[in-house]
């Protein structure tokens, strides 16, 4: 009877094979998964994209700095017009430069859709192509298409 029974350094190599085939054929069948699934472009984070482009003056919580850079944060400015709001990051206004050549328009919809829903602003989201409308309207160059894109 002893003789029917496989050693044990037998039955544990025979345990490391199954598991290494059972691993390798999830990791293809993961591989198969991914390859197969539809491609998705992923959103862009407004928050972080604020935090890249707009936070050194109007700071991350939004409170601006008083007598030299307005506050986002609970402005009616900023949860009104679409146009007017998307005018500003277009165009500039005061001293606030246009950003109209550095940030493409699904991008500036994503950083005022942030803007105009964070700090307590409740308003709509912006979408990319009422930015790109709006770009046509006011006469500004396509991102991308200056000479030079970084004015600031």
């Amino acid at each position: 009877m002893a003789a029917d029974r496989p050693h044990p350094r037998e039955g544990q190599r025979m345990k490391q094979i199954l598991t290494t085939a059972l691993m390798s054929a999830a990791a293809l069948a993961a591989t198969a998964l991914l390859a197969a699934a539809p491609a998705r472009a992923q959103s862009p984070d407004g928050k972080a994209l604020f935090l890249k482009n707009c936070a050194a003056c109007h700071q991350a919580s939004g409170k601006g700095i008083p007598g030299a850079f307005p506050a986002l944060a609970g402005s009616k400015f900023v949860t009104g017009d679409h146009g007017e709001l998307a005018g500003v990051l277009l165009k500039g206004r005061g001293g606030m430069p246009d950003f109209s050549e550095n940030i493409n328009d699904r991008d500036m919809a994503a950083i005022l859709t942030y803007v105009r829903g964070e700090w307590g602003n409740k308003a709509d989201a912006l979408t990319e192509d009422e930015i790109h409308k709006l770009r046509t309207a006011l006469g500004v160059a396509q991102f991308g298409t200056a000479e030079m894109s970084n004015k600031h």
